[in-house]
């Protein structure tokens, strides 16, 4: 029985260990402390920016016009003006399958491509728009043909 404890201390040890690192530092509550830029042990504090915030309508995370690919800027200046479109399905509805988008009647979306440099059919990248055909005002993008989705600061 005694040899079977003396093993098992070992294995403890290590687990308490693992879960000491994976609990990371603690803080002490109602200290005000804000999620900010972390380092690792010995580095220096790093600046990272933090995390862009939420739409509160669609818990979607935020991507701003800036951070688009170049191509999507006139993308979203021929939707504000009516077209002309370079694809035939520009301007049609998308029926949101996966989900991803708040929930809204059909007809509500409307998806325009993106141009991907060097693809030779429409690419993955898309914009979607909700509202009337030449609102961009509540416009999403995605860059992997719909399987996720970042709202478009307006």
């Amino acid at each position: 029985m005694l040899t079977g404890v003396r093993r098992s201390i070992p294995l403890l040890a290590l687990l308490i260990t693992l879960l000491g690192a994976c609990a990371g530092p603690s803080r002490p509550q109602g200290s005000g402390a804000t999620t900010g830029a972390t380092s690792a042990p010995g580095t220096a504090s790093s600046t990272r920016a933090p995390q862009p915030a939420r739409d509160p309508d669609s818990g979607l995370r935020w991507i701003a016009r800036s951070d688009l690919p170049r191509e999507a800027g006139p993308v979203l200046t021929r939707i504000a003006q009516g077209g002309p479109f370079r694809s035939a399905r520009d301007g049609v509805t998308f029926a949101n399958r996966e989900g991803i988008l708040p929930r809204a009647a059909r007809g509500t979306y409307r998806e325009y491509t993106v141009p991907t440099p060097g693809a030779s059919d429409r690419g993955a990248r898309r914009i979607v728009c909700a509202g009337a055909p030449r609102s961009t005002a509540e416009c999403y993008y995605t860059a992997d043909h719909y399987a996720s989705f970042r709202r478009i600061q307006p």
